[in-house]
């Protein structure tokens, strides 16, 4: 699955994922869907905190430098690459229209669209892909996407600011759908929901007969965790990051309270779960015919002590966090346990990094 929202894809590029406190860029040597893949290159950086919030870039200059850190650790050849979108600012719904070719959306797209999205169509990028999944005659399903385009402007000024060449955007739950696609066999017939938990906004997206139903971002992430640790124990915003992943802090003397961490990271756990578990509710309460099968987290939250526990309790469905790397190929000068480490929060940058298959 994925939509090109601006742009077509190259024989091989680089899948940028420009989250809120790291950019990861990867590239890929793709064997075939089924046969696996190597890892060519990969290159991290940290944002630092409050330069990307809720979707504003709000340090330009800082980002640029973060992207470019990014893909010099990589080592890569080409510049071009393929970023992905998500948020407030994109819109993605799944609609019913009368049969027609895609030459004759393509010209209704944009009428089609003002009574599905709720911004100014002029202000932004559309895109659309034909799902033939309907069962009346004479309909269609289409997935409808639509993206501010200040927003797209925003990521395009960033990418070439950094000497990049931006030629496809994506939305981040496809990415991540795409990541799954390439690393799993799946029933036909299975419903599952990959959740990806970034670090301001969580990615939901329901797949059922290998085409998204149900997609939806919200707002909630790894920085409540990080922000609660930090309100609890008066420590930095770094200290508390280090303590969310199990870590001590970097002062040995610091006397931190083992259960004060606990306590502060299963009420966020508490909070996030919810607002994840009421989306799957109302997909649930819409699909009548459909279940859920599993959830597979990913994302830096994914790592997050006792969420996946926590959330299978909450839910009764089986809960296991998604392998981005499942079929990766023995690649050389890559360390498997800081693969294995790094693995939950690679599906954005992997996806994005197969999109040259599928054009």
């Amino acid at each position: 699955m994925g939509l090109t929202m601006f742009g077509i894809g190259k024989p091989s590029l680089i899948g940028l994922d420009i989250g809120s406190s790291t950019v990861k860029a990867i590239e890929l040597n793709l064997k075939g869907k089924d046969k696996g893949f190597e890892l060519k290159g990969l290159g991290i950086a940290s944002l630092p905190a409050e330069s990307i919030v809720q979707g504003a870039f709000l340090n330009s200059g800082t980002i640029v430098d973060t992207i470019r850190e990014a893909v010099d650790t990589g080592g890569f050849k080409t510049r071009d690459v393929a970023v992905a979108v998500s948020g407030h600012s994109v819109i993605v719904k799944k609609v019913s229209l009368p049969a027609m070719n895609r030459e004759e959306l393509e010209d209704h797209i944009q009428w089609e669209a003002e009574q599905y999205i709720p911004f100014d169509v002029n202000e932004v990028h559309l895109d659309f892909q034909i799902l033939d999944t309907s069962e009346g005659e004479g309909q269609m399903d289409v997935l409808l996407v639509a993206a501010k385009k200040d927003l797209v402007d925003d990521y395009f000024q960033v990418i070439s600011e950094a000497g990049l060449n931006p030629i496809a955007i994506d939305v981040a739950a496809f990415a991540v759908e795409n990541a799954y696609e390439h690393n799993y066999d799946g029933s036909a017939d299975d419903v599952v929901a990959l959740v990806n938990i970034g670090a301001q906004v969580v990615n939901i997206n329901v797949v059922e007969r290998g085409v998204p139903a149900f997609t939806r971002d919200i707002t909630t992430g790894g920085n409540q965790y990080t922000e609660e640790i930090q309100k609890t124990l008066s420590v930095s915003f770094d200290e508390a990051e280090r303590l969310k992943l199990g870590g001590r802090g970097p002062d040995a003397e610091q006397d931190v309270v083992p259960q004060e961490v606990e306590h502060a990271v299963r009420a966020v756990t508490d909070i996030v779960i919810g607002e994840i578990a009421r989306s799957l509710d109302f997909y649930a309460a819409t699909a009548a015919d459909s279940r859920i099968a599993k959830i597979l987290l990913s994302g830096g939250g994914a790592k997050i002590t006792g969420l996946g526990s926590a959330f299978a309790e909450r839910t009764g469905l089986t809960v296991e966090t998604l392998d981005p790397l499942a079929r990766m190929l023995p690649s050389k000068g890559f360390e498997p346990e800081t693969l294995a480490e790094l693995a939950p929060s690679l599906g954005v940058g992997i996806g994005l990094a197969t999109r040259r298959v599928s054009v």
